[in-house]
C-alpha cells in the first residue's frame, strides 16, 4: 500500500465523539440509578459490599474488567505485534491462578472481612495489617495513574483526541458513578464495559481480516513473520517470555491480583455464599481467557496488515502503545463512528479498572485507618466518610496520571508495579494462610525483606534494561519515496546523536536481567523464606494454638475424599488446643450471626459483618466437632 495511505489515517469525527459520549453517559447513568434505588447507598454494607447478595455473573464480569483494562486493550496487541505470541500463554496461567485463588478465598469469606487487610490483624497483629495497608495504597495509586494516562496519551497522538481532556473524562466520570452508586454501580458498569471492550476487539478482528481476504490469510502471514512460534521451553529465567516464565511466573503474578488484592477480594465478598463466590471466580477465569485471546488475535491481525510496512519503523507512531489506535484509525478512519467504538472500548477498560480501585481504596482506608481511630462512629457518618474517600481517591488517580507520564510502556509499567509490590503482599498472605509456624515478627520482617529485594531488582532493571530478542519488522512493502527515506534516515541520525552514551553495565547488572514475569514469584518466595528465618529466631508459633479459621483449609480441599485419620496429620495439628482459648466460643457465636446476616441484609448483630473488629466464623458449624479437625 502507498505510504500516504498508511500515514493519513484521519482524525476523530463528530459521530466518534457521539458514541464516546454515549458510553460515558451510560456508565454515569448506572451510577445515578443505584444512587436512587435499593437502599440508596445509606450503609457501608451496601456502598462497599452491595449488600452481599450479588449474582455471580456481574461479579465475574467485574473481576474480568477490573484488571483486564487498557493494559490489555492497548498493550497486548502491541506485545503480539512486536514480540510474538508468548503472551498468549497467560491464558493457561489464568487457570492455575483460579486454583491458587480458591485456596485463599474461603478464609476471607469465613472471616467476613470488608478489607482483606483485616485478615492480617487476625492472623498476626496490628502493625502487620498497617504494613499491608501501606503497600496496597502505594500499589494502587501508581497503577491507577498508569491506567488513566497511558490510553489517553496513545489516543491523543494517533486520533487527535485531547490528552488531558481524555484524562479528565475518564477520571471524573469514574469518580462520579463510583461515589454516588457504590459497589453495585461498579459491578454493573463493569459488566457493560466488558461488553464494549469485546465489541471493540471483534470490530478490529473482523475488519482487519476482511482487509486481507480472510482470517486464514492473516494467520498465514503471521506465521511467516514468526508471530506464531509459541512453544519455547527454555528454563532460563532471564529470557523475557518462555513457557515456564509466562505460565509459572504468570500464575503468581495474577495471583497477586486475584488471590489477595483488595479490589478482587471485595468482589468475592459481595456474593451471598462462598459457593457463589467460587462460581464467580471460575466464570471470571473463562472470561479472562476469552478477552486475552481476543486481544492476542487482534495483534496477529494487526501484524498481518502491517507486515511489509511497519508504522513504528517509519515513524508514523512514536511508541508501541500507539500501534493499536493507529491500526483502528487505519481501518476505520473514513467510517464515522467506528473509531469512536474502539475508543469507547479503551475508555471502558480504563473506567472499569479505576472504579474498582477507587472503591477498594475507600474500603481499605475506611476499615484499616478511619475505624481504628474512631471505632464507635455512627453508621451513617461512616458511610459518608467512605463516599468522601471514594471521591478523594478518584481525584488522586487523576493527579497520579501526571506521575505516570514519566513511565515507559503501559504493559511493562503495569507489570513492574504489580510485580514489585504485589509479590511481597502475596508472600505475606501466603505466610499467614499456609504456614502456621510463621509469627507476626517473621511476617513483618519477611515482607520488608521481600519488598526491598523486589524494589532493588525492579528499579535496577529500569536503569539497566535487560535485552530481548524480537522477531524482525519490515518496511519493504512501503511505497517509500526518496524524500520519505531521507526524512526517516535523518530522524534516526538525530535520535542517535541526541542519545546519551550507553551506560556501562557493572557485573551486578546481570541480576537485573530476570524476566519481569518472575518478579511476583521471586518476591513471594523471598518473603516466605525470611519470614520463616525470623519466626524461628524469635520463637515460631505452635500450630496447635493457632486459630484454625485463619489458616487455609488446603488439606480438606485437596484431600477431601481421604479418611479423617489421614487428613489430621496433613493439617499439621493446627488448632488442636485452640478450643481452650476463650475467643473460640466468641468466634462460634459470631459464626451463627454471620449466617443470619448473609441471609438478611438488614440484620445487624453484635458480631455481624458490619461490626468492625469482630472475627465471625462459619467454620465451627460445618462437619466436625473435634478441635483437631477444624480446618
Amino acid at each position: 500500500m502507498a505510504q500516504d495511505e498508511f500515514y493519513n489515517v484521519g482524525l476523530f469525527q463528530a459521530w466518534d465523539y457521539v458514541i464516546l459520549a454515549g458510553m460515558l453517559s451510560v456508565s454515569a447513568g448506572i451510577g445515578v440509578f443505584y444512587a436512587f434505588t435499593g437502599g440508596r447507598q445509606k450503609t457501608t454494607r451496601e456502598f462497599l459490599l452491595a449488600n452481599r447478595d450479588m449474582n455471580p455473573v456481574p461479579v465475574a464480569m467485574s473481576l474480568v474488567a477490573s484488571f483486564i483494562s487498557a493494559i490489555t486493550v492497548l498493550g497486548t496487541p502491541a506485545e503480539m505485534y512486536l514480540n510474538g505470541p508468548m503472551y498468549w500463554l497467560y491464558g493457561i496461567a489464568f487457570i492455575f491462578t483460579g486454583l491458587l485463588t480458591s485456596l485463599f478465598l474461603p478464609t476471607f469469606y469465613r472471616l467476613g472481612v470488608t478489607s482483606a487487610n483485616e485478615y492480617l490483624e487476625k492472623r498476626f497483629n496490628r502493625p502487620t495489617r498497617l504494613l499491608g495497608t501501606v503497600l496496597y495504597l502505594l500499589q494502587m495509586a501508581l497503577y491507577l495513574g498508569i491506567v488513566i494516562y497511558a490510553p489517553a496519551l496513545a489516543l491523543n497522538q494517533v486520533s487527535g483526541l485531547h490528552l488531558w481532556g481524555s484524562v479528565l473524562a475518564i477520571g471524573i466520570v469514574c469518580t462520579f458513578y463510583t461515589t454516588i452508586g457504590g459497589m453495585k454501580a461498579v459491578l454493573w458498569t463493569d459488566t457493560f464495559q466488558v461488553t464494549v471492550m469485546m465489541a471493540g476487539f471483534l470490530a478490529v478482528i473482523i475488519a482487519g481480516s476482511m482487509n486481507l481476504n480472510g482470517f486464514s490469510e492473516a494467520w498465514r502471514i503471521a506465521g511467516e513473520g514468526g508471530r506464531l512460534d509459541i512453544w519455547d521451553f527454555n528454563p532460563d529465567p532471564t529470557v523475557r517470555h518462555t513457557f515456564w516464565t509466562v505460565v509459572v511466573g504468570g500464575t503468581f503474578f495474577w495471583g497477586t491480583l486475584y488471590a489477595v488484592n483488595q479490589s478482587q477480594v471485595q468482589r468475592y465478598l459481595t456474593c451471598g455464599s462462598e459457593k457463589t463466590a467460587l462460581l464467580s471466580l471460575f466464570i471470571a477465569i473463562v472470561g479472562m481467557i476469552i478477552v486475552v485471546t481476543a486481544a492476542c488475535i487482534s495483534g496477529i491481525v494487526m501484524y498481518a496488515n502491517f507486515a511489509d510496512c511497519d508504522p513504528l519503523t517509519m515513524g508514523y507512531v512514536s511508541k508501541s502503545d500507539q500501534l493499536m489506535p493507529y491500526f483502528v484509525m487505519y481501518l476505520f478512519g473514513k467510517m464515522p463512528g467506528l473509531p469512536g467504538l474502539f475508543t469507547s472500548a479503551v475508555f471502558s477498560a480504563a473506567l472499569s479498572t479505576v472504579s474498582s480501585g477507587v472503591n477498594s481504596l475507600a474500603a481499605v482506608v475506611g476499615e484499616d485507618i478511619v475505624k481504628s481511630i474512631w471505632p464507635n462512629m455512627k453508621e451513617r457518618t461512616y458511610t459518608w466518610i467512605t463516599k468522601g474517600l471514594a471521591l478523594f481517591f478518584g481525584l488522586l488517580s487523576i493527579a497520579m496520571a501526571f506521575v505516570s507520564s514519566q513511565l515507559g510502556s503501559v504493559l511493562g509499567a503495569a507489570f513492574s508495579v504489580f510485580g514489585m509490590i504485589g509479590g511481597p503482599l502475596l508472600g505475606l498472605y501466603t505466610s499467614g494462610m499456609l504456614f502456621p509456624w510463621i509469627n507476626s515478627a517473621g511476617a513483618f520482617v519477611g515482607t520488608l525483606f521481600g519488598l526491598t529485594w523486589s524494589l532493588w531488582i525492579g528499579i535496577g532493571a529500569q536503569i539497566y534494561p535487560p535485552s530481548s530478542v524480537k522477531p524482525p519488522l519490515s518496511i519493504d512493502g512501503c511505497n517509500v519515496t526518496m524524500e520519505t527515506m531521507t526524512t526517516v534516515m535523518f530522524d534516526n541520525l538525530m535520535d542517535a546523536s541526541t542519545m546519551e552514551p550507553p551506560v556501562e553495565r557493572p557485573a551486578i547488572a546481570s541480576l537485573y536481567s530476570l524476566s519481569y514475569a518472575w518478579y511476583s514469584c521471586a518476591a513471594m518466595l523471598m518473603t516466605i523464606f525470611w519470614a520463616f528465618i525470623f519466626s524461628f529466631i524469635t520463637g515460631a508459633n505452635d500450630p496447635r494454638n493457632v486459630n484454625p479459621m485463619v489458616i487455609s483449609p488446603i488439606a480438606d480441599r485437596m484431600y477431601c475424599c481421604l479418611p479423617e485419620s489421614v487428613k489430621r496429620p496433613l493439617r499439621c495439628h493446627v488448632g488442636e488446643l485452640y478450643e481452650e482459648d476463650p475467643n473460640y466460643q466468641m468466634d462460634k457465636v459470631a459464626g451463627e450471626e454471620m449466617k443470619v446476616a448473609y441471609s438478611n441484609p438488614g440484620y445487624i448483630g453484635q458480631n455481624s459483618p458490619t461490626c468492625i473488629g469482630c472475627a465471625p466464623s462459619l467454620f465451627h458449624d460445618e462437619h466436625q466437632t473435634d478441635a483437631s479437625s477444624k480446618i
